[in-house]
């Protein structure tokens, strides 16, 4: 069965009219078995008759709907009985109030059932082949925190929102007062696999080897750019029978290592740029040779400056020795920059959740509740590409 990409499918879905989208993404969540650590079966009536399930889809549907705060979300409830019905009360009843709602979210916050179902969400979009795993970008992005602006002295310690500073596209260094979403994303579909969260001042390359390890599948390619730049994480990944496609940070490198140029090709005797002529699996060592027997320059000394043989001066490098500077599939290759461009994804991850399912600026206060609220925007995220894939299956 061939694979969707997520991007035409969320505009395909956000084409319905708002009811016809939340139907088919709350009918695409099974909220039931995560509801399980609740002290009442899911879908029971607490004191006032308030389902649980019913409550969770709300919170789902608030992401859905772009409803800002708790407050409007009950306002919704209250005077529109579809919205209602759809989340799973009665069309007729009354509806929770905001502070029953805020308890709710601190439960669900506490028993860590958002990560339960983004991780059956997951699950599901990979047995659908929605998820592929093959390749997989991993980034961070900005949050910014709904808590007041403190001074850098006041949160110094703080375990929640921190001062953080990055780059933009441009190059340009701004800063926040927040939080940082790590995401680790399926190249191909733009769906999230793995999610942490972290104050906005956390290092982004010290969160590379865990969300690595929260991915259970076989992955192929990790991608991620300059600013995970660690021998660490090559070698994870090559422990893992994978690469790391990341460009390399020079640090401010004045020269590149004798013998080498700046993207790592051995030079020869002559000085000019050896010819890369494969990797050689089984050996685990790169071959390069002689720029002027494979005709890409003409060598005044001509071959035999280097070598007595016909096939020219050869230079193995055993990649072990240094992943980093000479991985597998060497960055100066058409192959590496092909596949280090599906890095992209997951900023088009960071992109619609923040655009369209309020991502950007989470209305809780404490990195566990913007966890769980950036959690909700993953799940139903999710839920739209399952529910759109499944509208193309019935229509074929």
């Amino acid at each position: 069965m061939s694979r969707h990409t997520l991007w035409f499918s969320f505009e395909t879905l956000m084409q319905y009219d708002e009811c016809t989208r939340l139907f088919h993404v709350l009918s695409n969540i099974d909220v039931t078995p995560v509801l399980s650590k609740l002290d009442r079966p899911a879908g029971k009536s607490g004191p006032k008759g308030y389902s649980a399930e019913a409550m969770l889809c709300a919170l789902i549907a608030q992401r859905l709907c772009g409803i800002p705060t708790i407050v409007k979300l009950v306002e919704r409830l209250r005077t529109d009985p579809r919205f209602r019905y759809d989340c799973g009360f009665s069309s007729l009843g009354t509806t929770p109030s905001s502070a029953t709602f805020s308890r709710f979210f601190q439960t669900i916050t506490n028993l860590e059932l958002a990560q339960d179902l983004f991780e059956k969400q997951v699950e599901q979009a990979q047995r659908e082949q929605l998820i592929s795993s093959d390749s997989i970008a991993i980034d961070s992005s900005a949050i910014e925190a709904y808590e007041k602006t403190q001074s850098q002295k006041k949160v110094s310690n703080s375990p929640n929102a921190q001062w953080g500073v990055k780059r933009d596209t441009d190059g340009k260094r701004y800063s926040w007062f927040g939080y940082k979403i790590h995401a680790a994303v399926d190249a191909q579909s733009g769906l999230p696999i793995a999610l942490i969260t972290t104050p906005a001042n956390v290092n982004d390359a010290t969160q590379a080897l865990p969300l690595m390890n929260n991915i259970s599948q076989p992955v192929e390619n990790w991608l991620m750019d300059a600013g995970y730049d660690a021998k660490e994480i090559y070698q994870a990944a090559w422990q893992r029978q994978s690469q790391a496609f990341i460009p390399m940070n020079l640090r401010g490198e004045k020269e590149p290592p004798e013998g080498f140029t700046k993207e790592r090709v051995p030079l020869c005797s002559a000085g000019y740029e050896m010819v890369y002529w494969g990797y050689d699996a089984k050996r685990k060592e790169l071959k390069y040779r002689c720029p002027h027997v494979c005709g890409k320059v003409d060598c005044v000394q001509g071959s035999r400056w280097c070598s007595a043989s016909n096939y020219g001066m050869v230079k193995k490098i055993q990649v072990e020795k240094d992943l980093r500077s000479c991985p597998p599939t060497p960055r100066h290759t058409k192959r590496w920059q092909s596949i280090y461009n599906q890095r992209t994804s997951v900023e088009r991850f960071f992109s619609m959740i923040k655009t369209h399912l309020g991502a950007e600026r989470p209305n809780v206060c404490g990195i566990k509740k913007v966890h769980v609220h950036l959690l909700l925007c993953s799940v139903t995220l999710l839920a739209m590409a399952r529910a759109n894939q499944k509208q193309k299956k019935e229509a074929a």
